[in-house]
């Protein structure tokens, strides 16, 4: 990144070998993009985007409830909060604090915000205050770790993808929502998956299904998905065309948004039959999309990210110095 200093610079040559190696997040070849997006802003039916601001930024995947809306840089693990509907989101937990200085999946939970790390393979709980409550790291077994995204379940449970180890951990309830200590903890794995293939990025976006009693998880190297019973722990493929590049998913009902990264464009998918089939209803792109890693519901909006991922793990030349959200009508 030209505006990078020479700490960025080191950090993100380390990053790269790893990537090169092992195809991480995203990209074998990822396409031209164009420059952020100029629509017009004032009316409800059009598309606008929304400023992160921070010059290492990076914005992985992207959260919203009725109040705030939370994005995470991958790059040094700076989260970035703004009001709904506000234009610019700003740093709201510093990078690097709490060990964080990677980013992925954002989740809100109540009062309590979930962050992924990453390649670190940490794993943080936040109040919405900013308060660390609990932090976790991946079991060590030595095998590569990206610890990517994910969902909460009815329950309260919180289940979470690990993109390079074909496992699902689970942090109960009462952990999420316990009082704030300053105790560390390792993640425990709850399921296993299938179809993993070595050095590809695997399971990534992760969501509750409608009957509130399975999980639905995108493969980003293959383009499956899959449906994860949580009572018997059986998986069991979901009949649909395949999407590579599945990154970040959010659900609305029976309806699937799925971010494709490489694509640049936001899959809308339905499911059927007890949440075995999914079609394909419409595939959305839109002017300045780069590199789609994240979605997100807000309110009558959509919400998704422009990360800029290939200049993160390549070091191509920036698309924009600005770093932006996309905010989009929902239908």
């Amino acid at each position: 990144m030209s505006t990078g200093t020479t700490a960025h610079a080191v950090r993100r040559r380390k990053l790269l070998t790893l990537t090169a190696t092992s195809a991480a997040l995203a990209v074998l070849a990822l396409p031209a993009t164009a420059t952020a997006a100029t629509t017009p802003q004032g009316r409800e039916g059009s598309a606008y985007p929304i400023t992160v601001d921070g010059g290492h930024a990076f914005p992985e995947s992207v959260a919203a409830d009725s109040r705030y809306v939370y994005t995470g840089s991958i790059d040094d693990g700076t989260v970035y909060r703004g009001r709904v509907g506000a234009r610019t989101l700003e740093p709201f937990l510093p990078g690097g604090q709490d060990g964080r200085t990677q980013a992925t999946g954002i989740k809100i939970d109540g009062n309590r915000l979930l962050v992924a790390g990453a390649f670190t393979g940490r794993f943080f709980i936040y109040s919405d205050a900013g308060k660390l409550v609990s932090s976790y790291t991946v079991p060590d077994t030595g095998e590569k770790t990206l610890v990517n995204d994910a969902a909460v379940a009815p329950d309260g449970d919180v289940y979470i993808t690990d993109s390079f180890r074909p496992v699902v951990y689970r942090i109960p309830a009462a952990e999420v929502h316990a009082p704030a200590t300053d105790g560390h903890r390792t993640l425990k794995v709850a399921y296993r998956l299938p179809d993993y293939v070595a050095g590809q990025s695997n399971g990534n976006g992760i969501t509750t299904a409608p009957d509130g009693k399975s999980l639905i998880i995108g493969y980003w190297y293959s383009g499956a998905l899959y449906r994860l019973t949580l009572a018997t722990g059986e998986v069991r493929k979901v009949s649909a065309p395949a999407l590579t590049s599945a990154d970040g998913i959010t659900r609305q009902g029976n309806t699937l948004y799925i971010a494709r990264s490489v694509n640049n464009e936001v899959a809308t998918v339905r499911l059927s039959d007890h949440n075995t089939r999914a079609t394909v209803s419409s595939e959305r792109t839109y002017p300045g999309a780069d590199t789609t890693t994240g979605v997100a519901v807000s309110g009558s909006r959509l919400l998704v990210t422009d990360s800029q991922m290939d200049t993160y793990l390549y070091g191509t030349p920036l698309t924009s110095p600005t770093f932006t959200l996309e905010s989009l009508p929902l239908h």
